[in-house]
């Protein structure tokens, strides 16, 4: 079929484009282009990149035919929409017509005409709405953890086709010559999977209908309930509703029906705004009767034939020291000095596995789980009760079974020798972090000889790490207090002391050895076949992205050599000098951001943060399913089990991966849920001092120093000039009085507006100690600004042109909607 084609702004009459030196007869082809690139299955074709004036009309007439996939074109019809009339100019068209269709990327139909092969440059991925006007897509990796961000895909929220945020889609890319300076551009052409079958926010109930209000900041759209279908919701409510209808493909409004399926309660309750939360990320709130039952069939007594198959410890000093509002303790530690001088230190942990069966209820909820998740004022465990907080919890002065790594260390912390296996041990304390550090503190209390023993080994552990290149992220967290109703009454900075740190340092050792003994047992494995295990992997920092951090900390006065051979320990050197300064938080999140995100993976790429070429999650299995299947893959490697299937569990640690994703962004909702409540309960006149933690062109951030809650100054409210944004130097800059608002500045704001539902503050600006930008500065920062404004001015216009009709003939093959 043929049809009137979409256009394009971009193009230009190809006789009218400016001349390149060179006639574009004798200008010999790029290499790369006389034979179709090889694709591999599910990514789609490679975007050529344009190095020539050949190549920007080939990649020109691809995008003409990709946005116009379902329309089909002679070679005449090509040539009039790009206003071809020389006669060079058409033998040329007509060559890369040809090249096209022998790539691949073309189709000629029967009549002659030719038509885009929609398949050949078709990614799938998963769509990330960050705006009303567009989304990203995030195209899929293998890992299943999202790239390099400069891959993903703009698509205009016109061109979605019925998808919405969470969707796994097949995005068609437009080819562009001008991709090198922006993000590649597409359009989906189907929803592959529904990312979202339920969502959560506020109902509105009118007498025949009602309208649910998302509370997920990446819905643009209210929900429609009929009335049949509100569950009994009154107005102001919160609910889950089940979506019944998505978006129309054909349709630039993303409309949804739905149905309440549960009502959580009245918005703005702890209890309502936290089941919310959990509800919007997709996480269980409470266990399936079927899965408790399950739990509470478990015998609790310890019968003597599983004491018989373990290495008793009952007899050695062992004890916890956890949180003091934890409710399961996973890990304990033993301690006994050897005849030799040396020590025997133990690290135990709840055996999990010896109760949680494969085939079972609690395996499938627990993998379906995958991990606890830990909001502001709970723990919702990945095992019920009976197991997280009973039968799994190294309780004090009670027999437990454990699955244990024990080590023979010298005075200095060398490994002599390690056992790993199943025990049975007794713990004789249980510690908080704060009292453990007043007895070491005091020097005096319970166990002092031992809690001194395991901070000095825990000291040398960690000096060798940083010698061995680890790195020294030390971010902060926040805590609440709460009062019976989960109002926060204080908002304080979480401090790591020794006792902490001892403990960390014996989990990373245990975990550390446990993957590499697994590794070790491949040796005796046939054709030496590497044991599959499950690892948590951290690879290595994208070099771009350690280079413009290193420039914008020289901004700020301070020195980061990021060559590889020095990275740790210029890292670590950064990290001293950053530390007591008001900008060291900000500092420290954007170091982090640098690197790449931990995962898991059967693949042993090692460890880059820890300087661990390899690493496990061994220590953790009431909280974490990796660590229930480190424990299995250990006890079968030790029973002398073969290799078994990598791509099974594989599987299971991209789903682990994921699941874990999804728990830390639903803390961080809660903990900004609770930031906002605590600020609006201040006085409209108070002031706080705080730190520029992000600038933005339509505003600045700014983080108290007490408390950490951060908030925004919208530029709006900064009256006193018109300021432009600096992105490249992260300041903005007024431009009469060339006052300059940098990040890291101290601050001093009030909290001007408290939004609950959107979990977002705006501030005031009280005072400042801004600087004041030289001639340069503002002449670089406007002639920016005022390019940016221009290419808004140009989107906005395209907009235009697009409520007005079709564009004029080689204006817009896209149909107005400008750039992506």
């Amino acid at each position: 079929m043929r049809g009137k084609p979409k256009q394009d702004k971009y193009s230009k009459a190809a006789s009218g484009r400016p001349s390149t030196g060179q006639s574009p007869t004798t200008r010999p082809r790029e290499k790369g282009f006389e034979k179709s690139a090889k694709v591999k299955p599910g990514q789609g074709r490679p975007i050529q990149q344009a190095d020539s004036f050949l190549d920007e009309m080939k990649n020109d007439i691809m995008a003409f035919f990709q946005i116009n996939d379902d329309h089909s074109f002679t070679q005449e019809q090509v040539l009039e929409h790009f206003g071809t009339g020389d006669r060079r100019m058409k033998l040329i068209m007509h060559g890369l017509i040809g090249e096209l269709t022998d790539e691949g990327t073309l189709m000629r139909q029967p009549d002659g005409s030719y038509r885009a092969d929609v398949n050949a440059n078709m990614v799938e991925g998963v769509v990330d709405h960050v705006n009303s006007r567009f989304a990203f897509v995030i195209p899929s990796t293998a890992s299943g953890v999202r790239g390099d961000r400069d891959n993903d895909i703009w698509v205009s929220t016109d061109d979605l086709a019925g998808a919405v945020d969470g969707d796994r889609v097949q995005v068609i890319r437009f080819s562009d010559a001008r991709s090198r300076t922006r993000r590649v551009e597409g359009k989906v052409a189907r929803v592959v999977e529904r990312g979202r079958t339920e969502l959560v926010g506020r109902i509105e109930v009118w007498p025949t209908y009602g309208f649910v209000v998302p509370d997920s900041k990446k819905i643009y759209d209210d929900i429609f309930i009929p009335k049949e279908k509100m569950g009994g919701a009154a107005d102001g409510e919160k609910v889950i509703v089940r979506l019944t209808k998505y978006p129309d493909p054909d349709s630039h409004k993303q409309r949804f029906e739905g149905e309440v399926i549960t009502v959580l309660g009245l918005a703005g309750q702890n209890n309502t705004e936290m089941h919310a939360i959990l509800a919007e990320f997709g996480l269980p709130i409470v266990f399936p009767q079927d899965v408790e039952q399950e739990a509470e069939t478990i015998p609790t007594k310890i019968e003597e034939k599983d004491i018989a198959k373990r290495r008793d410890m009952r007899e050695v000093t062992t004890f916890t020291i956890d949180p003091v509002d934890a409710k399961d303790f996973d890990d304990a530690l033993s301690v006994q000095v050897l005849d030799n001088g040396n020590y025997e230190i133990g690290v135990h942990i709840a055996d999990v596995t010896h109760y949680v069966l494969p085939g079972s209820k609690l395996e499938a909820e627990a993998y379906k789980r995958a991990t606890s998740v830990y909001l502001v004022d709970r723990v919702v465990p990945m095992l019920p009760e009976k197991l997280s907080n009973g039968l799994c919890s190294l309780r004090p002065n009670e027999d437990k079974l454990t699955f244990s790594s024990v080590f023979e260390l010298t005075p200095n912390a060398q490994i002599v020798k390690e056992w790993f296996g199943r025990t049975i041990i007794h713990s004789n304390r249980r510690f908080a972090y704060e009292e453990a550090q007043d007895i070491l503190n005091n020097s005096s209390g319970d166990y002092l000889e031992e809690l001194r023993l395991l901070n000095e080994l825990a000291y040398k552990l960690r000096d060798e790490r940083f010698k061995n290149g680890a790195i020294n992220f030390e971010t902060v967290e926040v805590r609440f207090r709460l009062d019976e109703n989960g109002v926060p009454l204080a908002v304080y900075p979480k401090i790591r002391q020794d006792t902490n740190k001892l403990i960390e340092e014996f989990m990373l050792l245990a975990n550390k050895r446990v993957a590499e003994f697994v590794h070790s047992l491949s040796k005796r494995n046939k054709n030496g076949e590497e044991n599959t295990m499950v690892y948590r992997v951290h690879e290595g920092p994208a070099e771009d992205k350690l280079r413009s951090f290193s420039d914008f900390a020289r901004k700020l006065g301070y020195k980061l050599n990021v060559d590889d051979e020095h990275l740790s320990s210029s890292m670590n050197r950064f990290m001293a000098s950053i530390e007591g300064k008001p900008e060291a938080g900000m500092l420290q999140q954007l170091a982090v951001r640098t690197m790449s995100k931990a995962r898991y993976s059967t693949e042993d790429l090692g460890h880059f943060g820890l300087a661990f070429k390899r690493y496990s999650h061994f220590t953790s299995p009431i909280r974490r399913y990796p660590d229930m299947m480190a424990h299995r893959l250990l006890q079968h490697y030790l029973d002398k089990g073969k290799p078994v299937d990598r791509e099974e569990y594989e599987e299971k640690c991209r789903h682990s991966s994921e699941r874990e994703r999804m728990a830390a962004e639903a803390e961080r909702a809660s903990i900004k849920y609770k930031q906002v409540e605590f600020m609006s309960r201040m006085a409209p006149d108070q002031v706080f001092e705080g730190v520029i933690s992000g600038v933005t062109e339509f505003g600045i951030f700014v983080e108290i120093t007490e408390n950490s809650c951060e908030g925004l100054v919208r530029m709006q409210d900064l009256s006193d000039d018109y300021y432009e944004f600096d992105k490249d130097n992260y300041r903005i800059i007024g431009q009469r009085h060339k006052k300059m608002y940098t990040f890291g500045d101290p601050v001093v704001i009030r909290v001007k507006e408290t939004n609950l539902a959107r979990r977002s503050m705006d501030f005031a600006l009280v005072s400042d100690k801004a600087g004041r930008a030289t001639d340069s500065d503002l002449s670089k920062s406007t002639s920016r600004s005022s390019s940016a404004r221009g290419e808004s001015s140009s989107r906005r216009s395209g907009s235009s042109r697009q409520k007005q009709g079709v564009a004029a003939k080689g204006e817009n093959r896209r149909g107005g909607r400008g750039r992506r």
